[in-house]
């Protein structure tokens, strides 16, 4: 459900002039008002762009009210979970601009097209020690994060954004991003011990659990009314929350909504997609039998987060997927234990195989912060934003204010953050969901160094990564990894631009299909493989991310 912290935008251009006018006029009759939107003395700002699910809302984050304080300005916050990129998409053609959007992802294609079009202003000239110490101040020492934000045309249109946070953070040889696996999976163990059931360790066994979740109807032990146990729910294809972990007993886990996450390099370093494999082929044949059976939550392919969150915390749910227990079961994650990277079924080809592709460490970007024509007086609105920059600001902005989720410094003078014992006990929360109440989307920079200087990791970052490290990392025999931040030229660009949407879109149509109806059957298949081919340019797609990768 879409969530916003104040009054949508104006629809019309009529109303917002009428809007314009009163404040000109309040202000004409010395009412000390500030300045309007695009006066070059501007210090009220319109911002548009996503949050999380969990947040609390912008407009009462305390962190963001003092930073707004500090550099005099006040921000209006127009945030969402959900239906972004379809409200930004009207905004941006009915050119109805805010001043700036923050936390959109804009591509690199977007971002380049946007600034040549106008749309986006070229903040090359304001990224200077005056305007922006802070950020000046990285960008000195990380040359790189400035070539990230640089498009093909030597202009810079949005402020970085990145977290260098993986696996040599608990000791591991080599480093892997802490999102090298995007989602877990997490069975009710209490479940299971009252039919007398282990935890799964293949598919044959979780398909097994399923059926007697179903058949005993377990959700009654919670509460709930008679038949409304739901097996496994899960999202479609969703990062973090989808079902593709569950295709590692086909040794793969795949996520086709991207084609960028579709991508398999192989040892020799050849680029494939996954999605036109024999394996995936079979993976989805077999799964339409769990969703016939009613084993799979036959709303995985249209519910978003809320839902699947409410139905998990009212303990209804035997199997799902999430970062973690607590943000998704509440009350009912000391029920739950995760469940390990689950070998094929038994009696096929697959019963022996289990495995995963690795994600990349997310890349820098300049997509989370972008401002508009509309605005001003930028170079107000980017020395509010330098604060951004800041260690401490970082931190709290990721996590939670001082004093809320950051108790108290060691001897060392790094902070420290709150226990999940002190969190209940403080706020009837815990750590995780105390984050996610006060965590804010944006242009921010987490350096390594900021973990050693100014702040511990959290207890659950080190619990995840040494799960990573320990648990599912072992089963990826191919750790090679596409990297997010490979550089297109204008050409290549212009052909991802072309055909990655479609592609992605049909892929995921024809997935969600065959898990629900059945098949690929012979003639399917090379029909879809042809489909790829021919209509959305797959050939033309894994040359321009070879020549990319290479």
């Amino acid at each position: 459900m879409k969530k916003t912290t104040t009054a949508t935008i104006k629809k019309t251009a009529g109303i917002a002039a009428a809007l314009l006018l009163a404040a000109s006029s309040v202000t004409g009759c010395g009412g000390g008002g500030a300045a309007t939107r695009g006066d070059e003395n501007q210090t009220d700002f319109l911002l548009v762009g996503g949050m999380s699910v969990l947040s609390g809302g912008y407009d009462s984050n305390p962190v963001l009210t003092q930073l707004a304080e500090n550099a005099g300005v006040t921000i209006e916050w127009d945030t969402m979970s959900d239906s972004l990129s379809e409200r930004v998409g009207v905004l941006i053609g009915g050119q109805q601009l805010p001043d700036a959007f923050i936390a959109v992802g804009f591509s690199q294609f977007d971002i380049t097209s946007y600034g040549e079009d106008g749309t986006f202003i070229d903040l090359t000239d304001y990224l200077t020690p005056e305007i922006m110490p802070n950020l000046c101040k990285i960008l000195d020492e990380y040359p790189e994060i400035r070539s990230a934000i640089t498009m093909s045309d030597g202009k810079i249109y949005g402020l970085p954004s990145g977290e260098m946070m993986g696996t040599a953070a608990v000791g591991s040889e080599e480093n892997f991003s802490i999102y090298a696996v995007p989602e877990f999976s997490m069975i009710n163990k209490t479940w299971l011990d009252e039919l007398g059931l282990d935890v799964p360790t293949n598919l044959t066994e979780l398909h097994d659990a399923l059926v007697a979740f179903k058949e005993n109807d377990m959700a009654t032990r919670n509460g709930n009314a008679a038949g409304s146990t739901i097996p496994m729910s899960t999202g479609y294809d969703q990062w973090c929350w989808g079902q593709e972990i569950f295709y590692s007993g086909f040794g793969f886990t795949n996520f086709t909504s991207d084609v960028c996450f579709d991508l398999l390099v192989d040892p020799d370093g050849s680029v494939e997609f996954v999605s036109a494999s024999d394996k995936y082929r079979d993976a989805v044949s077999y799964f339409h039998d769990w969703y016939e059976e009613g084993l799979m939550d036959l709303e995985m392919f249209s519910q978003d987060t809320n839902q699947l969150i409410a139905k998990c915390s009212a303990g209804r749910v035997g199997v799902t997927t999430w970062w973690e227990k607590e943000e998704i079961l509440g009350d009912y994650a000391d029920d739950y234990v995760f469940l390990p990277p689950l070998k094929g079924p038994e009696g096929t080809k697959y019963a022996d195989t289990c495995g995963l592709n690795l994600r990349a460490a997310p890349p820098i970007t300049s997509g989370n912060l972008n401002i508009t024509s509309a605005c001003g007086n930028p170079e107000a609105l980017l020395k509010y934003f330098d604060q951004w920059y800041d260690g401490e600001t970082v931190m709290q902005l990721q996590y939670g204010p001082i004093g809320i989720y950051f108790t108290e410094k060691d001897e060392n003078g790094v902070w420290k953050s709150i226990t999940d014992e002190e969190a209940r006990e403080k706020f009837g929360k815990s750590s995780g969901e105390l984050k996610g109440l006060y965590e804010v989307y944006g242009p921010r920079l987490v350096l390594p160094e900021y973990y050693n200087s100014v702040f511990y990791m959290e207890d659950r970052a080190t619990e995840r990564l040494e799960y990573l490290v320990n648990d599912w990392i072992p089963y990826a025999e191919n750790k090679l990894t596409y990297p997010n931040d490979v550089t297109f030229t204008s050409d290549e660009l212009d052909t991802i631009d072309r055909y990655k949407a479609d592609f992605s879109s049909q892929v995921a149509e024809y997935e969600g299909t065959w898990i629900k109806n059945g098949g690929p059957t012979d003639e399917e298949w090379n029909s879809y493989l042809s489909m790829l081919k021919d209509n959305c340019g797959m050939d033309r797609l894994l040359a321009v991310y070879q020549d990319a990768y290479d």
